[in-house]
């Protein structure tokens, strides 16, 4: 599971610049204005090869009682129960405050893991000016610049070193008695819950006609034909605007996190509802995390030949992205389709795991560029040398030559295509990695 880092503190000592500093993006709205974020927002991160959820917060006010401060308070206790280790960000410029103490009171009675971070530090000697935040008994201070990235790294290291593990992608992938992880993702009352229930036979989820109705990741052991499987029956993720109870948000992160440790996701679509924009973003989302995908459009039953035709149209459309996942009519309540539905997530499962050999890689690159070769960058045209395989779950393609930034993206697809083809690859995504050799020469 990714770990979830929760940033509190008073108004405007510089939450959402910090947020913005470990997501890398401009997504928290940040001005010189107490109170401008109000609620949970929620991003992704990485630190090396390391990825974590971060979630911003309004100002805190634990003592308020009344008014929209008492809502923000509320909403960031809902984050700090969500998270692994709590990033307390004190302002180092303005130096300690009444509130500050109201918080790190709250936060000891939390027993979460508390770093104390001293934003706006830049420029400033860490003894003299940190010294009185030892009074909060929260350890020593990290003195950081969200604005500057000073001290981010030493913030991150901290926060993270109780939860990096070595990655064991490696190991399950080539462990036959490791269960494959399968995830079941779609938007609410799809009938997620009730095709997991008919695969078992039994009513091991609670399965009710309500948007909701499941709050948590669910994970479930199953065996079919030898093979073992763990199955995950995911929160539906509804729109944000959509999402208003804190139990709801709260499973939010369980499903991102979900998504991103299964080794296959199942993309239920309700065929009575079509393909909405939230079925696109959960899409996105999958081939984001690099998971291998199977869509699935229940309820298939439900509809008749001109709505059938209609729904398959709007798949291509609106989720063109994902041509390369197959597409199974189902109907988890009469049983239908499931048979060829379990074909594609072993295919979809073989495919992410695929071995490609580095002299049968090579051959196909050259061939194709024999075909057809890429176009010249000025007076240069690109070299493609050789390629080896660099990963997989999702399978990664590393080609090595020379001026290979100059590669198009149309002739990365044409090259995906022949890799493809070649090795049968179905339902996973495949990445294309392209690695220039340095000139040795330069500066001679």
């Amino acid at each position: 599971m990714k770990p979830v880092i929760a940033l509190v503190g008073r108004p405007n000592v510089g939450k959402s610049t910090l947020f913005n500093r470990l997501t890398k993006s401009r997504d928290a709205i940040v001005a010189d204005f107490a109170g401008l974020t109000r609620d949970r927002h929620y991003g992704e991160g990485r630190m090396g090869s390391h990825e974590f959820i971060v979630i911003d917060t309004g100002g805190f006010e634990p003592d308020c009682v009344s008014g929209i401060f008492k809502e923000m308070a509320k909403q960031t206790r809902q984050a700090v129960a969500e998270a692994d280790a709590v990033i307390f960000v004190v302002d180092a410029r303005n130096g300690l405050s009444a509130q500050d103490h109201d918080i790190a009171r709250y936060l000891r009675t939390t027993n979460k893991k508390v770093l104390l971070a001293a934003n706006k530090s830049e420029g400033m000697k860490e003894g003299v000016q940190l010294g009185e935040f030892y009074e909060l008994g929260m350890g020593e201070p990290i003195p950081v610049s969200s604005a500057h990235g000073q001290g981010i790294r030493t913030l991150l290291d901290e926060a993270l070193a109780e939860f990096i593990e070595e990655d064991d992608d490696e190991q399950v992938l080539d462990d036959p008695d490791r269960p494959i992880r399968l995830a079941v993702a779609g938007r609410p009352n799809v009938g997620k819950s009730t095709l997991i229930n008919t695969w078992l036979g039994e009513e091991r989820l609670v399965a009710f006609d309500m948007p909701g109705t499941t709050r948590d990741a669910i994970s479930v052991p199953f065996e079919r034909e030898g093979q073992k499987f763990e199955l995950i029956d995911t929160a539906g993720l509804r729109r944000k605007g959509k999402v208003f109870e804190a139990i709801e948000k709260f499973s939010v992160v369980k499903t991102l996190q979900a998504v991103s440790d299964a080794n296959v996701v199942l993309l239920l679509i309700d065929a009575t509802q079509g393909v909405t924009e939230q079925d696109a973003h959960i899409a996105g989302f999958v081939l984001e995390a690099g998971r291998a995908v199977v869509i699935a459009v229940n309820k298939w039953d439900a509809v008749d030949s001109y709505q059938r035709e209609l729904l398959m149209r709007s798949i291509e459309h609106r989720l063109s992205f994902l041509k390369f996942a197959p597409v199974l009519h189902i109907s988890a309540v009469k049983r239908q389709g499931l048979g060829p539905l379990w074909k594609s997530i072993a295919a979809a499962w073989r495919s992410a795991a695929c071995k490609m050999p580095t002299p049968v890689l090579t051959r196909l690159l050259q061939e194709a560029v024999q075909f057809q070769q890429p176009k010249k960058a000025g007076a240069f045209r690109p070299k493609l040398r050789y390629a080896h395989q660099g990963g997989q779950n999702p399978p990664v393609i590393v080609v090595h030559g020379n001026s290979l930034e100059h590669v198009t993206d149309a002739y990365k697809r044409f090259l995906e295509g022949r890799f493809r083809e070649h090795f049968k690859l179905t339902g996973t995504p495949l990445r294309i990695e392209m690695k220039s050799s340095s000139n040795p020469f330069i500066g001679e």
